[in-house]
């Protein structure tokens, strides 16, 4: 009856001991738990803070992108102020104090066969320059694409009549749809009026001057040009006088045209005036009627 005490005692401890542990064993098992989900949390935190802050930084770029492109943007639209005004021999002069050794680059009877191509070129260079444009060159969809292109990689249109006719031979009527008909035309195309205004063959009117000064161009003819000799209908020939002419001074106006041995000879001419210490000057500093 002792033992039989004994024994069920010992059951009871056994027992007792048991739970205990199971007790301490579900403590701990809990508390791994728990630190196990407080860790989780916190490495989803850590991973949302990271994300929110990743996304922030892109979100500020993003802005910071806009705000440079917008700024961009709008200085390319801020007229520049002007610095060289024509003179009585079609070449410029600075209005104050700026650079007087420059020279200007012009493209007439564009977008023929070689205009955008001459337009890319010059666009690598850094080159700045008028293309006169043709109405006969952009009557088809093709050529209105390519004056478009033109003009989209910043080079300002000219107006060189619509058909390149002797301005002289024809009526005041004819005259105005010249050059009144091709300025609303190309702005249909490019948006943008034309600034510049060059006659076939340098023969003004009285009544095509009037026009001019009515649509706000400034009337251009050249200092010099000899694409159409045929002496010159060779790139290395042409490149040569185009830089080299004793003609070639302080605000030269340089006459070209879209063809094809001026497009080859294109680079070797910007690279030979700026050798001779020429800036090539930019379009938007030429003061235009207002």
């Amino acid at each position: 009856m002792k033992r039989l005490g004994i024994f069920l005692f010992l059951i009871v401890v056994l027992a007792a001991c048991g739970g205990a542990n199971g007790q301490d064993g579900g403590e701990e098992d809990q508390e791994k738990n728990k630190e196990q989900t407080t860790q989780e949390a916190d490495e989803k935190k850590d991973s949302a803070k990271e994300e929110k802050d990743e996304n922030n930084k892109v979100e500020k770029e993003e802005k910071s992108e806009k705000s440079e492109e917008a700024a961009a943007e709008a200085s390319a639209d801020e007229p520049k102020e002007a610095q060289y005004q024509i003179t009585g021999n079609w070449s410029f002069e600075p209005i104050n104090d700026a650079e007087p050794k420059v020279a200007l680059l012009t493209i007439d009877d564009a977008p023929d066969k070689h205009g955008l191509e001459m337009a890319k070129t010059l666009k690598a260079a850094d080159a700045p320059a008028i293309f006169f444009v043709n109405g006969h060159f952009i009557d088809s969809e093709e050529g209105k694409e390519e004056l478009r292109k033109i003009h989209e990689l910043g080079f300002p249109i000219g107006n060189h009549t619509m058909t390149h006719a002797s301005l002289p031979d024809l009526s005041q009527e004819e005259q105005k749809e010249e050059i009144v008909g091709l300025n609303d035309k190309i702005e249909e195309i490019t948006g943008e009026r034309p600034k510049f205004f060059r006659a076939p063959f340098g023969q003004n009117t009285d009544y095509s001057q009037q026009l001019a000064a009515e649509e706000k161009m400034l009337l251009m003819n050249w200092t010099y040009g000899y694409d159409w000799n045929e002496e010159y209908m060779d790139a290395d020939n042409l490149a040569d006088i185009m830089v080299n002419t004793e003609l070639l001074g302080n605000g030269a106006n340089l006459l070209m045209h879209d063809r094809e041995w001026t497009k080859e000879a294109l680079d070797d001419i910007v690279t030979g005036l700026r050798s001779k210490g020429y800036d090539l000057l930019d379009p938007a500093l030429i003061k235009t009627p207002k």
